[in-house]
């Protein structure tokens, strides 16, 4: 590996430069990086680790192994650094807090994101809208009317800041007064299409725009479809209202089943080629049929009615007995509308096994509810 200097930085700054200069190793992917940091304990400890080390990795073979030590990344990294700065650009790294505790559930999430504005990237309810870049009249207008339904909600609209029905759902969430979150298939150097910049740049008042691609990256046909899983994995339900026979919104749909995403489809005429995708993953069992947002509601178990709300929580304190390491687990969810599994465990200081089992007496007893994601909520 090629000896690098780094210039004097604070302790966080000089972290960062190794975890951008991870995600920068050629042909290592997501998954392999995760590997790197879980066995050499760091993403500076991975540029440290000597070959014998790195070999004794399951599943890292002598080619993997030499991209690692042949590569010459954390100059670029440096370079990088400066450009966020510059920018104001936040970098979250998939062992912060605060990463995306969905995207922590699949495998190819992410090991690095860039986001500009006020992202939260743990917001209780996100919806991601996704369609055809050639969407109708109808589909606008439906799309719209779903996500003005949302505003009670104050759920984050994600998509993909494209034509048609993507930047449709990003104009209909700030005329809302929700905030949106745009993915994108570049580095944040980079808008496109170059006409949404005037909207990206609205949308970090409340949400912003994020990639996990660093800046010069050059802009191919396969980052979009690539991008598309952090679309698919970074909310609870994907809602596909326009889509061809073949398309993104397939693509979309298809990761989001694959990460136990509820997908629903808007169905249209069967001689509508716009409406020909919707009713294909229908038809397959894809995707649940919604005709408004009370079809997402229930399937999603959302309540509106904090009086509901509070009126379960009374009947829950009244009618259930709780042993003590229910209570502990009822206590993790104080000022938190649900949570994954993982940061429940961590929270009531349990083993996953043990929360697990837990859980499952709480959902038995009608105290808390599974939902997509292995993430749980309190009735």
């Amino acid at each position: 590996m090629t000896k690098y200097k780094l210039k004097l930085y604070d302790f966080q700054l000089s972290a960062l430069i190794y975890q951008i200069g991870l995600s920068l190793i050629p042909g290592i992917g997501h998954q392999g990086a995760k590997k790197l940091v879980a066995y050499c304990g760091g993403a500076e400890a991975v540029f440290k680790s000597k070959k014998a080390e790195l070999l004794k990795i399951p599943g890292l073979g002598e080619k993997a192994v030499s991209k690692v030590l042949q590569a010459d990344v954390l100059g670029r990294a440096e370079e990088e650094v400066a450009f966020l700065e510059k920018e104001n650009i936040n970098a979250t790294f998939f062992l912060d807090k605060d990463y995306p505790q969905r995207l922590l559930h699949c495998d190819d999430g992410p090991i690095i994101l860039y986001s500009k504005g006020k992202v939260d990237w743990n917001a209780s309810k996100m919806i991601s809208f996704v369609g055809t870049r050639k969407a109708t009249v109808k589909g606008k207008a439906i799309c719209e009317q779903m996500i003005r339904d949302l505003k009670p909600h104050g759920a984050t609209i994600v998509s993909g800041l494209a034509y048609g029905i993507d930047i449709t759902a990003h104009k209909a969430a700030m005329e809302a007064g929700l905030p949106t979150i745009g993915i994108l298939a570049s580095g944040l150097d980079e808008v496109y299409p170059k006409p949404h910049f005037k909207y990206a740049e609205k949308m970090q008042l409340n949400g912003g725009i994020a990639s996990d691609y660093h800046s010069k990256t050059k802009l191919l046909p396969s980052n979009f479809a690539e991008r598309n899983r952090i679309v698919a994995g970074l909310s609870e339900a994907v809602v596909v209202v326009e889509s061809s026979a073949k398309g993104g919104s397939l693509i979309t749909a298809d990761l989001a089943n694959g990460y136990n995403r509820d997908v629903f489809a808007v169905p249209g005429r069967v001689d509508d080629s716009q409406s020909e995708g919707c009713n294909k993953l229908i038809k397959a069992n894809k995707a649940a049929l919604i005709e408004s947002v009370k079809d997402l509601e229930y399937i999603l178990g959302w309540e509106l009615e904090s009086k509901a709300k509070k009126q379960n929580s009374t009947q829950r304190q009244l009618f259930v007995e709780l042993n003590d390491e229910e209570e502990k687990i009822i206590k993790a969810f104080e000022g938190k509308d649900l949570l994954p599994i993982d940061e429940l465990s961590l929270l009531a200081q349990m083993p996953m096994s043990k929360t697990a089992s837990l859980l499952l007496n709480l959902e038995f007893k009608g105290v808390v509810k599974s939902l997509p994601g292995k993430q749980y909520q309190l009735v």
